[in-house]
């Protein structure tokens, strides 16, 4: 992986996700870097390669709407001059799990910012991780036992239940690929260390997150909160964050949807994940180190979610994920398709362990 480089990774995107080929119409539907999330290089590095690839490039300011994020006409009637539509921005986030135009090929960046498109978590070949995400769809269709620990004394329990169609769980395209579908946490059980409570980016509202002087636990049962467990003052917290999120929405406060764990070593987070939790949890959760939760509303992704860090996951006997590690050779299939993606292979050897935690420990 010495040559990465922002382009490469730019064309990972438009060549082996997208698909593109030359004579192909790209929007970019771009978020501008005044907002503090997406930066001010990456419209020109996806601009750049798809020129160079034959494409013809527009790009259009969708800016960020944290209260009210919707597809205007105006931006509908671009999306009938394009054959593939690219979001650098929050809103393709935010409607993931909405309805999108018939007949496009719509992408979700989770590539923020010049350093992720020209780091491994953008080089790695895109069909690599989705062969590895259907690997451990596979897995997990047909476990009967899945068991979560962490060092904080995370530890669930249950036997997936998976929905029939695993091929697609949203209704766009992501890249980089960096979870496998989530899964659902109705037949899970047990306790949930946390650091912090944060939102899950479908919504925003203040005091987006809570964080605590000493780990939390969240009490599951059946996919529901039941309490919380730890230093008073903070479970109090954790208590009264919950109403008032789930007040403000109107929303079923004790629901927990689902659950997924990062599957890209090269999904790293280069800054300190408090100057802005939100850029935090838009893209540090492909990390093999983290485990996320969706949860506080009956739908994905919810508005809160819980997130575990270095995670052991053992699946039917098999730990996949140890301390954080996650072992895709152990999948079925999985050393063969790490021999067919040496880029990938070489990720795995050498992960990215940078998750952000440069002040939170």
């Amino acid at each position: 992986m010495s040559d990465i480089t922002p382009e490469r990774g730019a064309r990972n995107l438009l060549t082996n996700c997208a698909h593109a080929t030359a004579g192909d119409r790209l929007l970019i539907a771009y978020e501008p870097p005044e907002h503090g999330y997406f930066d001010a290089d990456s419209v020109q590095i996806v601009t750049h390669a798809a020129r160079s690839m034959g494409l013809s490039v527009d790009a259009v300011d969708v800016g960020f709407n944290p209260d009210n994020p919707h597809l205007s006409a105006d931006l509908l009637a671009r999306f009938e001059t394009a054959d593939i539509i690219l979001f650098l921005a929050r809103l393709g986030d935010q409607l993931r799990f909405s309805e999108m135009p018939q007949g496009k090929k719509i992408i979700v960046s989770f590539a923020l910012s010049r350093e992720l498109f020209g780091s491994g978590f953008s080089n790695g070949h895109h069909d690599a991780f989705l062969d590895i995400k259907a690997g451990i769809n596979g897995v997990l269709n047909r476990a009967t036992d899945v068991r979560v620990t962490c060092p904080l004394g995370t530890d669930f329990q249950g036997r997936p239940e998976m929905k029939p169609d695993t091929t697609g769980d949203t209704s766009i395209l992501r890249f980089p690929m960096s979870v496998f579908t989530p899964v659902p946490a109705h037949s899970f059980s047990g306790r949930v260390a946390l650091k912090f409570l944060t939102g899950t980016g479908s919504k925003y509202y203040d005091d987006y997150t809570v964080e605590f002087e000493r780990p939390v636990f969240a009490m599951l049962e059946s996919g529901r909160l039941t309490g919380f467990d730890g230093d008073p003052t903070d479970a109090a917290r954790a208590e009264a964050h919950y109403d008032r999120v789930a007040g403000q929405f109107g929303i079923d406060r004790n629901f927990v949807h689902s659950w997924h764990a990062g599957i890209h070593p090269g999904c790293g987070y280069p800054w300190d994940m408090r100057e802005n939790f939100e850029r935090w949890g838009g893209s540090a959760f492909g990390n093999p180190r983290i485990l996320h939760f969706h949860t506080c509303g009956a739908y994905a992704p919810g508005e809160i979610s819980w997130n575990v860090f270095d995670p052991t996951v053992v699946i039917d006997g098999v730990t996949y994920w140890e301390n954080g590690a996650f072992h895709a050779d152990r999948l079925p299939g999985g050393a063969t398709i790490l021999d067919k993606h040496p880029c990938a292979a070489a990720l795995f050897a050498d992960p990215d362990l940078d998750i952000g935690l440069r002040r939170t420990g």
